[in-house]
């Protein structure tokens, strides 16, 4: 066993836990709608065709925001196809996917879902094939009270009420060349802030995304961030980063510390962002929206171009190990530590594609691997965030060089005093003791704690044993005063709650 140290104060506060730190993401893509969330004459679904069983493990993951409808999907999609009567609706091809789309969901039907679920909807604009005038249009649709012919035809659709949908993502993965209407850097920096500003005349309130690079892989990145913001700096109050993680190279120590590299990709895309307000001697501080984050084996993935043209087709359905949730819970971890300025966040995605929630037809839906880690950090990361900078031994990894071997990140909730601690071991071997000083911690017991991996790292749960992996007790830690001393097993990630007193106590 190795140890590792840190320090928790309360009044190192990084921010405040933003609640869209806990989104999703739902696009027109596989079975994420159709067969995922929507499901006509499934034994669970309702009258609209609205599956429950999905709706209560969306409210038990506690996500609290999801993007729509793209994704790719959305960079070819024509909006108007998915509102008024269904059996009026055609059927088009979705370019992304190569996917027969029948829009018998759309926007009306996913503004009823995300009611059920209690999350805030974040839409999408197509700035692939469409622009400025259709972008304006869809924001009539959904935001304008009536009197108007786009809102007007939201009421005769039956929904009298505007959906007021505060947050707008101003295209997908522009910068992608598998994405339809792909374009330079300074051509969507020029549509964004154009488009934007004509968003903001209908519905002034309204907070804009503006599409950063679509990895940091990309050879345009950095560079595509400060020419696009170059353009759009004082319209948008976002630039989005997407990531998707997974083993590479056979180098299974740096996969493990996939989060050390969320933080340098997180770090650079605030450096540029800085760079450019310098540059224009702005006060704004632009936030990040990390709306496309998750793991993928991507390299099994066939490529869009293999794909054959089918409706609702299985797509990159991946399934999650012990080890994955590992590597999730740390991510989430990032995001937390970063969270004054990543203020959203969309784990992609939702349902069946590469998701926490997995369906089939003739059974009740069920919480992959991932889905533990995610929902207890959203149940459980109340308040603050805290400043925490563990000293521990590093590991040396192929893509990564020399990584931390134990990660750290806390959460206060000043008013209950209750202090949520997260902790992963990334060593695939030793355990290690995680000696924490709780500083201001008064007379404080420890409430729970969890733990995820340690052991049967591959095991993953399925259909037919949906519960052989969950979250387990652990009695490895001892509290002597403002001392905790946690054991971490190898590769596990672990949640520590602790009660104390609230501020001002």
């Amino acid at each position: 066993m190795f140890t590792c140290t840190a320090t928790i104060d309360p009044d190192f506060v990084i921010a405040p836990v933003p609640r869209r730190l806990f989104g999703s993401f739902v696009e027109h893509m596989g079975r994420a709608v159709y067969g995922g969330i929507f499901e006509p004459g499934h034994p669970e679904a309702d009258a609209d065709g609205i599956r429950l069983d999905v709706v209560k493990l969306t409210r038990e993951l506690g996500v609290t925001a999801v993007r729509y409808p793209g994704g790719n999907f959305v960079s070819s999609y024509r909006w108007e196809d998915g509102v008024g009567p269904v059996a009026e609706r055609p059927t088009r091809l979705d370019l992304a996917w190569r996917s027969i789309e029948t829009n018998a969901f759309g926007l009306n039907e996913f503004m009823n879902w995300a009611r059920q679920a209690d999350v805030e909807p974040i839409m999408a604009v197509n700035l692939g094939t469409r622009g400025v005038e259709d972008a304006c249009n869809l924001l009539e649709y959904a935001n304008f009270p009536g009197g108007t012919r786009w809102s007007d035809l939201r009421v005769a659709h039956g929904v009298r009420e505007p959906h007021a949908v505060k947050m707008w993502c101003l295209g997908n993965e522009m910068d992608g060349p598998w994405q339809v209407g792909h374009k330079t850097a300074t051509e969507y920096g020029r549509l964004a802030a154009v488009t934007g500003e004509a968003m903001r005349r209908i519905d002034p309130g309204i907070e804009l995304v503006a599409c950063g690079s679509s990895n940091d892989r990309m050879p345009t990145f950095g560079s595509w961030e400060a020419q696009v913001l170059d353009e759009a700096y004082d319209v948008v109050d976002y630039i989005s980063l997407h990531a998707y993680f997974e083993e590479r190279d056979g180098d299974r120590t740096g996969f493990l510390a996939s989060a050390h590299a969320m933080d340098q990709f997180i770090d650079g895309v605030v450096a540029t962002c800085d760079h450019i307000g310098a540059k224009r001697r702005s006060r704004r501080k632009l936030k990040l929206s990390f709306d496309e984050w998750n793991l993928w084996y991507e390299s099994r993935f066939a490529g869009q171009e293999n794909l054959s043209w089918a409706r609702a087709p299985r797509l990159i359905e991946d399934e999650y190990t012990v080890e994955d949730a590992v590597v999730l819970g740390n991510l989430l971890m990032s995001l937390l530590r970063h969270s004054d300025r990543v203020t959203t966040a969309c784990l992609a995605q939702l349902v069946n594609v590469i998701a926490p929630i997995r369906s089939e037809s003739d059974s009740v839906a069920w919480r992959q691997t991932i889905f533990f880690p995610f929902a207890l950090t959203a149940r459980h990361a109340r308040g603050d965030v805290l400043r925490v900078e563990p000293v521990a031994p590093t590991l040396h990894s192929r893509t990564l060089g020399d990584v931390p071997a134990v990660d750290v990140a806390a959460t206060r909730d000043p008013e209950t005093g209750e202090l949520s601690v997260f902790a992963v071991n990334r060593d695939e071997t030793q355990p290690a003791a995680l000696r924490l000083r709780l500083a201001g911690a008064g007379a404080a017991t420890v409430a729970e704690h969890l733990v995820l991996g340690g052991a049967d790292l591959l095991a993953t749960n399925s259909e037919q044993v949906p519960d052989r992996v969950v979250p387990r007790s652990s009695t490895g830690h001892q509290l002597d005063g403002d001392r905790l001393t946690v054991e971490l097993p190898p590769v596990s990630w672990s949640l520590i709650r602790t009660t104390g007193r609230p501020a001002g106590a």
